[in-house]
């Protein structure tokens, strides 16, 4: 865990640009499109295309409507009973979205268009509970007055397969093919396919503000990772959306089917990995004053905040059935909450020293939304160091084997958990329990009703 001077909140990315800067370059022809995006319940952009003359006139000042169902939707986006926000009964009524200018960047994956996120906020103003970026606003919030302010660096793994989506939903997403077939973890010599949407993906982020901190191919065929440099937190997941329409965006010009799946295969693993650490100005080194190796007494009870916290927290970091196809013993996934030094296997992994000392929280997969994951471990770090939660011994060796608190192991057991978790109500509202509890109850129903092609192959000459 870091501790020094507190990271600006909200840093504008150096190719970022201000309103005058966007008017300027509209004018030059350079910018035709703004995107005005607001994230949704499951880490997506959703939003309008808006002339670029029309954004600077009305848009960019007075905001824009969108329907609140954006916010109270499955994946599927359909309208669903049962959310508090909007509902047939409200007649599905307008949220409006506020630019949040200090986002606005250009979208080189995108010709002559600029994007700029969005806050949802209700007719008067206020903002809306609900939506994943005021969550995470407020956990940041919360953990301010312990006078400690997070820093985050996001680490992602997808796989990538052949073809394009049209493609693999028309053969009923059977035979799917990886773009490699073999083991490359850390491997340099890549094919030309790979080599040219890895050199794509990397120009088009820096073109952005966002340069990558390493690209590399993973164990799994076609699995890739990407991390970033660690920065705001905000920040941080802000630009994880936009990475994710990059690689989508680029990848079906390649006629390629990137995914976010946390478990796309059987005995395959898509992890969404968390680098955290604390700053604050006034609580001094957050490592051990004597060893830069050893946790504070802060340290320790994050951790054990964490260790505590995660099992009820599971719909935030593993929103949905497949999710939970990721915990298995031998992938990279965690299945215990264990802690350790350098311990891959461990669910809090503690990395570094000095004031590189942070925790790698191991336990969200790549499916997650990144504003809801992080929310989960803020709240849970936020808990042990108010409560002073005592940390036990570190996992020596393997912590897929031994006793200690599991994963939730299906949907239903983390919506059960998060349901009844104090922690959750204190951290998070009523309201906001309510609202994704709705929501991972629609995902655990429709995953009862559906008859898959595992259970045909399993059954259906025997039963």
């Amino acid at each position: 865990m870091v501790a020094g001077s507190a990271p600006e909140q909200g840093g504008r990315s150096e190719k970022a640009f201000s309103l005058p800067e966007l008017r300027n370059l509209v004018k030059a022809g350079a910018i035709d499109t703004v995107l005005l995006a607001v994230p949704d319940l499951q880490g997506r952009l959703k939003g309008k295309r808006f002339d670029a003359n029309h954004f600077l006139r009305r848009v960019a000042h007075h905001g824009a409507e969108v329907c609140a169902y954006v916010l109270a939707t499955d994946v599927d986006m359909s309208p669903a009973d049962g959310f508090a926000l909007t509902s047939w009964e409200t007649g599905y009524q307008d949220l409006s979205v506020q630019p949040a200018l200090g986002t606005l960047c250009a979208v080189p994956w995108l010709p002559r268009t600029a994007i700029v996120l969005g806050d949802a906020v209700h007719h008067d103003g206020t903002p809306i509970d609900v939506a994943p970026r005021q969550i995470l606003h407020q956990q940041l919030t919360r953990l301010s007055r312990h006078g400690l302010q997070p820093k985050t660096g996001i680490e992602t793994e997808f796989t990538i397969y052949q073809g394009t989506y049209a493609e693999a939903e028309r053969d009923r997403y059977q035979g799917l093919q990886p773009v490699t077939t073999e083991n490359l973890d850390y491997a340099l010599d890549h094919d030309p396919v790979c080599d040219r949407f890895f050199r794509r993906l990397q120009r088009a982020l820096a073109g952005a503000g966002m340069p990558v901190e390493a690209i590399k191919t993973e164990a799994s065929p076609g699995q890739v990772e990407v991390t970033f440099p660690y920065g705001d937190a905000l920040t941080a997941c802000d630009r994880h959306l936009l990475f994710k329409h990059a690689v989508r965006t680029l990848g079906a010009r390649a006629g390629l089917a990137p995914t976010f799946m946390a478990a796309p295969e059987t005995g395959r693993a898509n992890g969404l990995h968390l680098h955290v650490s604390l700053w604050s100005k006034a609580l001094g080194q957050l490592h051990a004053p004597d060893n830069e190796y050893e946790l504070s007494p802060i340290g320790r009870n994050a951790i054990a905040g964490l260790l505590a916290g995660l099992p009820e927290l599971g719909p935030f970091y593993a929103p949905n059935v497949n999710s939970y196809k990721r915990f298995t013993p031998g992938s990279f996934a965690p299945t215990m909450l264990h802690w350790g030094h350098d311990n891959r296997t461990c669910a809090v992994r503690v990395v570094g020293h000095g004031e590189g000392l942070h925790l790698e929280i191991r336990v969200p997969g790549a499916d997650a939304n990144p504003y809801l994951a992080l929310s989960a471990v803020l709240a849970a770090i936020d808990h042990g160091i108010e409560q002073q939660l005592a940390l036990g011994p570190e996992a020596a060796g393997n912590a897929y084997i031994g006793g200690g608190t599991a994963v939730p192991p299906t949907l239903a057991d983390a919506l059960a958990a998060f349901r009844s978790s104090a922690l959750a109500q204190k951290a998070f509202g009523a309201q906001v329990v309510q609202h994704y509890a709705h929501l991972t109850q629609v995902e655990v129903d429709h995953a009862q009703r559906q008859v898959t092609d595992v259970e045909r192959q399993r059954w259906l000459s025997r039963a």
